[in-house]
């Protein structure tokens, strides 16, 4: 029977410290085998609640799940210009390929679509862990700013270096939903429960999530998102640490053949992983997977190996330390 590590459990522990509100949920599979764990700032709780987090990131991975399922149905290809599925754009300039958008090597600005005060108060709220950007959410565009930031962007045709891009990712998630001719709220909440079989996997927040809390223990909601949210694609999914590792399993068993266009390389990330669609892949070893998530007062770590058919997730209701998620996340997947 497996044991979850010292290591690991010294991460959780940090991770936990002062947050008297906190749960941490750690889930990890092993074969056909899952067990959930969920922790506070005393210790290990009673595991028998599910709880919903928002997975903030690990949407993307969702998007480019729908967007590999179009690509074997033919219905889209990953070297198209992304003109094609948004046919409002001007004719007269490049715009970036499908696959560049999907590797973050389409060229396009870490910080859009804010403008750099935005970005620059979302970074402060963040990392001080108080005031209005941890409550509202702040990411927000509807079609007429998506069209103006994709035209007056000016890009050449060519592999830019990597640079982490939800604005990249929204252009995807509103070209599935133009070839759906549904929009993409409607057909990845269908594609979600339908295709997926995640019935407690939705677009938005309901009743049902968890309230998130800063650093200072303060309650903090959860983010609001709507349909009309063009930059949804990028990060406003809720979920729960189960159906992340029912996802997990699809994705390392491959029940849907789509999915493993998902974790094969397609380009080049930092000197630590290269890009699959939407997911990253370690470089020393491209057989894992994952991928972290925060929002305001969230954060989330996807992770798989396909070769040992392991998988670990962790979720909390807190925006975690600088990489804490992610390091619980690979610590556990290790030692599994």
């Amino acid at each position: 029977m497996f044991v979850i590590s010292d290591n690991t459990l010294r991460l959780i522990k940090k991770a936990c410290k002062g947050r008297k509100n906190i749960k941490l949920t750690v889930g990890y599979l092993t074969g056909d085998d899952s067990v959930i764990k969920i922790y506070n700032a005393n210790g290990e709780l009673d595991s028998y609640k599910e709880y919903y987090y928002e997975i903030g990131s690990i949407t993307k991975t969702f998007t480019t799940s729908l967007l590999s399922k179009y690509v074997s149905e033919n219905k889209m290809s990953l070297n198209d210009s992304i003109q094609k599925y948004f046919e409002e754009l001007g004719a007269e300039q490049y715009y970036p390929t499908i696959l560049r958008l999907a590797t973050h090597a389409s060229g396009y600005s870490e910080i859009l679509p804010l403008n750099k005060r935005e970005y620059f108060r979302l970074l402060l709220g963040l990392i001080s862990g108080s005031g209005d950007m941890n409550k509202n959410n702040p990411l927000n565009m509807d079609f007429n700013k998506m069209k103006m930031l994709t035209e007056r962007n000016k890009l050449r045709d060519e592999d830019y270096s990597w640079k982490y891009s939800n604005f990249g990712i929204s252009l995807i998630g509103y070209g599935l939903g133009s070839v759906s001719g549904k929009g993409y709220w409607d057909t990845m909440n269908e594609f979600l429960q339908n295709e997926l079989g995640l019935r407690n996997t939705y677009l938005g927040t309901s009743n049902n999530n968890l309230r998130g809390f800063d650093k200072k223990n303060n309650d903090c909601g959860n983010w609001k998102w709507n349909q009309n949210n063009l930059i949804s694609p990028a990060g406003a999914i809720s979920s729960t640490a189960e159906d992340l590792l029912k996802y997990a399993k699809m994705n390392i068993d491959e029940d849907k053949p789509y999915l493993s266009q998902c974790h094969k390389k397609h380009g080049n990330g930092k000197k630590k992983y290269d890009m699959g669609l939407g997911w990253w892949l370690l470089k020393k070893n491209n057989h894992v997977s994952w991928h972290c998530g925060g929002t305001g007062c969230f954060s989330s770590f996807l992770g798989i190996d396909k070769e040992k058919k392991v998988a670990a997730v962790v979720l909390a209701n807190y925006r975690l330390g600088i990489n804490d998620d992610q390091n619980i996340g690979l610590s556990l997947l290790e030692s599994l």
